[in-house]
């Protein structure tokens, strides 16, 4: 695990408060701009990959929402942009949830180099709708709000 500095002025609640999914990955060289670092939409696709990670962990994989008819469309994304990630630097991307509304979620991502250091590169706060098969918004199940936010074993 990434041993951290206390960061002023965070958005995001402490792990202790919700439980995180841990989503590691390296840059590739397709991800990067004519400056040499991640492009800045290239961060809205890692976000996206660690956020269903952590819906499967929490046992809501692809074939479960499939099955039950369920989706979930980003209706905003804020991302703040901390520190610029390279080739084939390694990368943790941290994703909690950090609130529920009756339709909704708000999810908070940083992403981390995976160096010992704990440098934030990114961080983003992610609304999501919890839409159901009639393909309106649905009350998010229960079940999903439970598999977010308890400790996993």
């Amino acid at each position: 695990m990434v041993m951290e500095k206390p960061r002023q002025n965070t958005r995001h609640r402490s792990p202790e408060e919700h439980p995180v999914s841990l989503t590691p990955l390296v840059v590739r060289t397709s991800e990067l701009d004519s400056f040499g670092h991640v492009n800045h939409a290239v961060y809205l696709t890692y976000f996206e990959h660690a956020r269903f990670q952590a819906l499967s962990e929490a046992g809501f994989d692809w074939s479960v929402l499939d099955d039950r008819g369920w989706a979930i469309f980003v209706v905003r994304v804020e991302v703040d942009y901390l520190a610029e990630a390279g080739r084939e630097d390694e990368l943790l991307i941290r994703t909690q949830a950090e609130s529920f509304r009756r339709t909704s979620m708000l999810l908070a991502q940083d992403i981390v180099r995976d160096d010992g250091s704990g440098t934030v590169i990114a961080q983003a706060k992610v609304t999501a709708v919890w839409i159901g098969p009639n393909r309106r918004p649905m009350r998010v199940p229960e079940e999903v709000r439970k598999g977010l936010t308890q400790a996993r074993g």
